[in-house]
């Protein structure tokens, strides 16, 4: 079931289906390494005589990222490259995967062994296999030979020998994250707070989630004075969406939060001009938790989670927050407005405090919260605060499956800095120094002393300005949808 959401298009260049012998015609996908003496073919079902010697002959080296094309007697042959030979693990398979199915747009049927674990195989092909194609005219995107054809060409890859659980696992997973990039990919002007509300509403339906939808006028009956304030500045009235997976015999309780700042001006604190535009990807705390929980839920994981989702549009106008208003969040607690493009831990307060109400046992929350993240641990690291154990468990987590996450403190000495002369605290502070930090010590504020709670910083892991490489393509990248997966999975583990 991968989902349909009334979305401007995307494809994906891949679908992958078990099956037991390679159908005929297909091209081969066989994984290679980088050895002490050369390109090594490792011992794989559909490895056909004669690859290594034709491997040498081109110059092939093994390296990661390596994609190399050779015809032997008859049949394409397609290899990609592993890295070094004594240091392969999953995330290499899923990289190696991810760099062949993104060279598959001319091949119709394809076939790979699974020597190297279902999981890596199909999570890379699929992850590797995703195209954003947006809002683009079919001239560009389409096959002109066939003009009713409404999807790029896909290229159907066989995974010979698959176990059905780990494949059925593995398609459940990548399926949830393109899910994410889908929402990210997506333009402000079609996916604002209503229309963010209502497209997670379809993926409720489809998951088989509860989902509960709050408009404006009742975040003001309920008083969440920080999604109002981050959403009063825009015409677009924000959202707050409750979505429930809740399972007959299901332990302990998890809360997910995650920031949906549909687009990012910074409001009165206005943004620089030069890259604005990627603020569409401001939202993908909230993608990204809209994904995992609905991955849990055809997953069946025996696990109550409940996903709060602040939604709003941060825009500057005469009705704007400015700096310097003092608001109250849902709770009471007073914030003093330095900033407003700090505006994200504003609309996560007010979500972490009514998600905390329900005494969840663990509290999981992600944003594209802060530049500093960047600065710290730069593009592809997630920085990751909060109680320790949990903290601690969602930075391996992200490590094992290849999104990579890093442990970071809250700062005692930070404590000053988050007061204000006006108001209980204040949303930003006046050094330069610890900006991702201070962030979460905000954050912290929200959470009572017995919720054990992680804040995951992806401002950077969530997009990629850069080329693609691996499974990761240009622009959403889904982080970190199978971190928390993973983290919850082991959450379960430990009842």
């Amino acid at each position: 079931m991968a989902f349909e959401v009334s979305l401007p298009a995307r494809g994906t260049t891949v679908r992958a289906t078990p099956g037991t012998a390679a159908p005929e015609g297909s091209a081969l996908l066989i994984p290679v390494a980088s050895g002490e003496d050369g390109i090594e073919v490792p011992v794989t079902a559909l490895a056909p005589k004669g690859l290594l010697e034709a491997l040498v002959a081109v110059g092939a080296k093994g390296t990661a990222g390596e994609v190399t094309r050779l015809l032997i007697d008859g049949i394409l042959v397609i290899t990609f490259g592993l890295g070094d030979a004594s240091e392969v693990d999953d995330e290499a398979v899923r990289r190696g995967a991810g760099s062949a199915a993104r060279t598959l747009n001319d091949v119709e049927r394809a076939a790979i062994s699974t020597e190297f674990g279902v999981g890596p195989i199909v999570e890379g092909l699929l992850l590797g296999g995703y195209v954003y194609t947006g809002l683009k005219s079919r001239a560009e995107v389409f096959d002109q030979d066939n003009a009713d054809d409404q999807t790029p060409q896909t290229t159907e890859v066989t995974v010979v020998g698959a176990d059905e659980a780990e494949y059925n696992s593995a398609v459940v997973l990548a399926e949830s994250v393109n899910l994410a990039r889908d929402l990210v990919n997506t333009p402000a002007n079609y996916l604002y707070p209503e229309r963010y509300a209502s497209v997670m509403g379809e993926v409720a339906q489809a998951a088989g989630l509860d989902i509960e939808v709050l408009d404006e006028t009742q975040l003001e009956q309920q008083g969440f004075g920080g999604i109002l304030a981050v959403g009063c500045g825009s015409s677009r009235p924000p959202r707050l969406v409750h979505l429930t997976w809740a399972p007959s015999g299901a332990g302990k309780t998890v809360a997910l939060v995650g920031k949906g700042i549909t687009f990012d001006t910074g409001g009165i604190s206005l943004k620089p001009g030069a890259g604005m535009e990627d603020m569409i990807s401001d939202m993908g705390g909230s993608a990204a938790q809209l994904a995992a929980i609905a991955a849990a839920a055809r997953l069946e994981l025996p696990v109550r989670i409940d996903a709060w989702l602040p939604l709003a549009e941060n825009m500057p106008s005469g009705t704007a927050t400015r700096p310097g208003d003092v608001i109250t969040h849902y709770g009471g607690i007073t914030s003093e407005v330095i900033n407003t493009d700090a505006e994200g831990r504003l609309v996560l307060a007010d979500a972490i405090a009514r998600a905390c109400e329900d005494n969840p046992a663990y509290l999981i929350e992600t944003a594209t919260l802060t530049g500093a993240q960047l600065v710290a641990l730069g593009n592809r690291t997630a920085g990751v605060m909060g109680s320790e154990e949990l903290r601690d468990l969602i930075a391996e987590s992200g490590r094992e499956v290849g999104e990579q996450a890093w442990t970071m403190p809250l700062l005692e000495e930070q404590e000053d800095e988050l007061k204000s002369p006006i108001a209980d605290i204040r949303n930003t502070h006046n050094a330069r120094t610890g900006g991702m930090l201070f962030a979460g010590l905000y954050l912290s504020r929200f959470v009572p002393e017995d919720t054990e709670w992680a804040h995951i910083d992806v401002a950077g892991p969530a997009w990629n300005g850069g080329s693609p490489y691996g499974y990761t393509p240009k622009r959403a990248t889904g982080a970190p949808v199978r971190t928390i997966v993973e983290a919850v999975t082991r959450l379960v583990d430990k009842q």
